[in-house]
């Protein structure tokens, strides 16, 4: 493998990651709150869905950006319903959710983006940064990126600052997924922060779905998510809630997915559908009890009954 390959799966890699870092990292401060928030496909799918929709309808990739992240919050407005609210089994309202999300973005897909309408839509362009881009291997991948790609790691970095567990904010989240009564008890108003915290999973879901569907491929195309709002939950239980380990996770998976197509231009005789499924493997692998670390929190999938 030469320089120019290895650049190119990096680049392939890091793309892939950024959508799923973003997506993962409000995982995991839902996750931290109480709230296993399993719809991220589903925040995914109809963020993309409504960024392509926005964008080929007026014309402005960043309305389309706007818009799959108003389309993420509507999802989350009715996950912190069921979840938080009513107190339904978070994981069987996520898998219906993600049903549900995958159900009527094909039929909106096919009604609303039929005849190509839904094809090369307004999208954004890469910007690649003076000189930091033409560093060898490492300089395309990072510093070449859109205007989107990069706030979604500005918002990424935001995340981890402000829910940080040494901020006040961070301190308050942690306490409503570790011990709820408690913290009920002690005047933090458990259930307002996890629908807070839900709404914050799925914001970031939505600008995810944007992200993957206007700067990566520029399109929708059905289920074209394709399980990485799993792998973005995956990705936080690898990274054991902590978002160094979470980039090391959604970099892991993006690599695996760039995999996908530079073995088969190496050579490398191994069939497709082992290639489809190496990020998967891997996310077993990470998930299957060989890294240490910090604990899930104690009270996840575990409902409130206080009354705020």
């Amino acid at each position: 493998m030469n320089a120019d390959m290895i650049t190119e799966v990096l680049t392939s890699g890091v793309a892939f990651a950024i959508p799923l870092l973003l997506a993962a990292t409000g995982e995991s401060i839902s996750e931290r709150a109480g709230v296993l928030n399993l719809s991220m496909e589903g925040m995914m799918l109809t963020g993309a869905f409504a960024a392509v929709l926005s964008s080929a309808t007026t014309g402005s990739a960043t309305i389309g950006a706007v818009a799959g992240v108003f389309a993420g919050l509507i999802f989350g407005l009715a996950q912190a319903l069921l979840s938080v609210r009513l107190r339904a089994d978070q994981i069987v309202t996520g898998v219906a959710a993600n049903a549900l999300a995958l159900g009527l973005t094909t039929f909106g897909a096919r009604v609303l983006l039929g005849d190509g309408k839904g094809q090369n839509v307004p999208a954004f362009d890469d910007i690649h940064i003076p000189v930091l881009s033409e560093l060898p291997i490492v300089g395309p991948a990072v510093f070449g990126q859109t205007v989107l790609g990069y706030a979604c790691l500005v918002i990424v970095a935001a995340l981890a600052v402000v829910f940080s567990p040494r901020t006040m904010t961070g301190i308050r989240v942690d306490a409503a997924g570790e011990d709820a009564t408690s913290a009920g008890w002690t005047g933090v108003a458990v259930n307002r922060i996890r629908v807070l915290m839900v709404l914050v999973a799925a914001g970031a879901g939505g600008l995810a779905g944007a992200q993957l569907a206007l700067s990566e491929v520029g399109s929708f195309s059905e289920n074209m998510t394709a399980g990485m709002g799993y792998l973005a939950v995956v990705a936080v239980i690898a990274g054991r809630w902590k978002v160094s380990g979470i980039i090391w996770a959604t970099l892991l998976f993006g690599a695996a997915r760039a995999l996908q197509f530079a073995l088969p231009a190496l050579g490398v005789n191994i069939p497709y559908a082992v290639l489809v499924m190496l990020p998967y493997i891997l996310a077993i692998v990470a998930v299957s009890g060989f890294a240490g670390g910090r604990k899930a929190p104690s009270g996840l999938t575990v409902p409130y009954v206080g009354r705020v």
